[in-house]
């Protein structure tokens, strides 16, 4: 489920621009706003309606969720400068009943390291998607000649694999937990700065990678698409470790991963050329893979079972907003002081956000730190 529904997920939101830009001959600035519409459906999906609703019925709508995501991709080949936008409410409105509900699903094990191990895990197939994904899209590229309209029809098959695979995703049943409490949790607190220091920068990214490399390289539509596929596979290798061995300490790992952030944000306006690109992506691939599993493993650590979904729900609504906000003013910004210096900027909310992580959290051992359940001579202990 987690595969199909992220795979499609990904080619909607990195080829809408490009199907908005070549085909339909949007300008950059509406080129944002039509992604920022889909995020603003699916900000209102995680955000009002998911925490909203019993269990059973959350559980109905996902299903059908799946279902109009099919009908979606199938709107978007035929859609034009009109249908588009319609198109894009409703399918970000369908993603958003999603994709927390996803991550609620894999945090339902009662044990710690299992839960965190499983978390990881849901966060390979993540990466896992977004390797096929992209491989998928740049080969249907190279072949119907970058025909942009084509790739929605080849991910039918995908996604109606999503709408049977949804059928088996278990739901936890209904707490008592009410959604107030849930916005002023700790964990969802320390889970959204860390989040920024990665999705501020990726959510410009993910919308504008593509035609920043076909402005600055002069590369076909194909091959700037490239990037995505060596981005991800190194996300996925990173998630695969963290699956394979835990982190018991994150905080090291956390701000490696930042720094790798901040140093391939400043590096932007001096690649020389289309291969150092790709190098910068790779390396980009690191805080990608690691960043978001940290994040939803704070959520578990800090919440209770009966409080997961709400909390996860606002604070995938809370990445939502940013992948609507940040597009938007990107796209805006880029007409004044062009890709390399808008993408340099961004390491500045990527600073005052770890600044603040750290002097507020860094020492909370919830957390930073890894505990779990052990007896010893038959008392339990705390590690």
């Amino acid at each position: 489920m987690t595969i199909t529904m992220r795979s499609s997920n990904n080619m909607v939101i990195t080829t809408v621009p490009m199907l908005s830009e070549i085909n339909l001959g949007f300008s950059k600035f509406l080129v944002g706003f039509i992604s920022a519409l889909s995020y603003l459906f699916t900000f209102i999906s995680t955000f009002y309606l998911n925490p909203r609703l019993n269990s059973s019925t959350r559980r109905r709508i996902f299903v059908i969720s799946n279902a109009v995501i099919i009908i979606m991709l199938l709107l978007y080949f035929f859609s034009d400068a009109i249908i588009i936008w319609p198109v894009s409410a409703i399918a970000g409105l369908s993603y958003g009943m999603l994709i927390p509900n996803l991550i609620t699903s894999a945090s339902l094990v009662n044990d710690q390291k299992a839960r965190e191990r499983l978390i990881s895990f849901y966060s390979v197939g993540l990466s896992l998607s977004l390797i096929v994904g992209p491989a998928l899209e740049y080969y249907i590229l190279a072949v119907t000649g970058d025909n942009y309209r084509e790739v929605f029809l080849y991910f039918i098959p995908i996604a109606i694999m999503g709408l049977l695979a949804s059928l088996w995703i278990k739901f936890p049943g209904d707490g008592k937990e009410n959604r107030k409490h849930a916005m002023k949790n700790r964990a969802l607190k320390v889970s959204i700065l860390t989040v920024t220091t990665y999705n501020v920068p990726f959510a410009a990214l993910s919308i504008f990678l593509t035609l920043f490399a076909i402005s600055r390289f002069h590369v076909s539509g194909s091959l700037a698409y490239s990037p995505y596929i060596y981005f991800f596979s190194i996300s996925f290798a990173t998630r695969l470790f963290m699956t394979w061995k835990p982190f018991k300490y994150i905080k090291r790992p956390l701000i490696v991963s930042i720094i790798i952030t901040l140093f391939v944000l400043i590096s932007f306006p001096f690649l020389p050329n289309f291969t150092s690109f790709i190098i910068v992506m790779m390396l980009l691939g690191i805080p990608h893979g690691s960043i978001f599993p940290v994040s939803t493993i704070m959520i578990s650590r800090g919440t209770t079972l009966e409080e997961r979904t709400d909390v996860n729900s606002y604070f995938m609504a809370y990445n939502n907003l940013l992948f609507m906000i940040i597009p938007l003013a990107f796209g805006y910004v880029i007409r004044f002081i062009g890709y390399s210096i808008s993408f340099m900027i961004l390491a500045i909310p990527v600073v005052i956000t770890t600044i603040w992580l750290f002097k507020k959290y860094g020492n909370d051992e919830t957390f930073f730190h890894k505990r779990m359940d052990v007896k010893k001579k038959g008392i339990p202990v705390k590690l």
